[in-house]
């Protein structure tokens, strides 16, 4: 009903809908074309936004998504399940092949970044949970990366309906094409040996 509305929370909700995007960080500029909203309101909600760590401003003054989003949508079961299941699992791979390993969700021609695990390396491909990309296929959802690869390899049908895809992505020439494409086949098969909806698995 239009009495139960409060303006300023709407208003705070449709900046954080702007950061539904496949780019990363915004200027204050790109944020007043998107929102509709002068700079001066903006500042004002993008302040409260920040003291709750729903964004981020960077040193060079753009903003991004904090953390505060990816800490609730874990809060969701399913979510948390599916941690349980596949973080350990990129954890070692990430370990074992030095580079970055994610798992992806695909629907309605994007790919989102659920869970991800980044190596020690100081050159790595720093992917995020919450980042989203548009694809052209549903079968190849990898992010093109210059001067980098990503490796995309399925979990269907283990997967519990859902598109769900194990990557492995970084620097051209540090790690084989055959090198990553083994590490990939090999945690896919560790997740397969225990589907997403086995009963022994506690979710955290």
């Amino acid at each position: 009903m239009a009495q139960d509305r409060v303006e300023a929370v709407e208003r705070a909700l449709t900046v954080l809908e702007a950061f539904d995007s496949p780019r990363e960080h915004f200027t204050l500029a790109e944020l007043a074309h998107t929102t509709g909203f002068y700079k001066s309101t903006l500042l004002r909600l993008l302040s409260s936004l920040e003291r709750y760590d729903y964004v981020q401003r960077g040193d060079d003054g753009r903003y991004r998504l904090g953390h505060t989003p990816v800490r609730l949508a874990r809060r969701h079961l399913p979510s948390r399940q599916l941690a349980a299941w596949v973080q350990p699992v990129l954890n070692g791979l990430a370990e074992r092949s030095g580079e970055t390993s994610a798992l992806l969700e695909v629907t309605a021609g994007h790919a989102e970044c659920r869970l991800v695990t980044l190596p020690d390396n100081s050159l790595r491909h720093d992917l995020r949970p919450g980042m989203r990309w548009p694809i052209v296929h549903d079968h190849d959802p990898a992010l093109e990366l210059a001067g980098g690869f990503m490796l995309c390899q399925s979990l269907s049908p283990s997967s519990g309906g859902l598109s769900l895809w194990l990557t492995l992505s970084g620097p051209n020439g540090r790690l084989s094409q055959e090198s990553a494409k083994r590490h990939l086949s090999d945690a896919v098969a560790e997740l397969q040996r225990q589907p997403a909806d086995d009963s022994k698995r506690e979710a955290p």
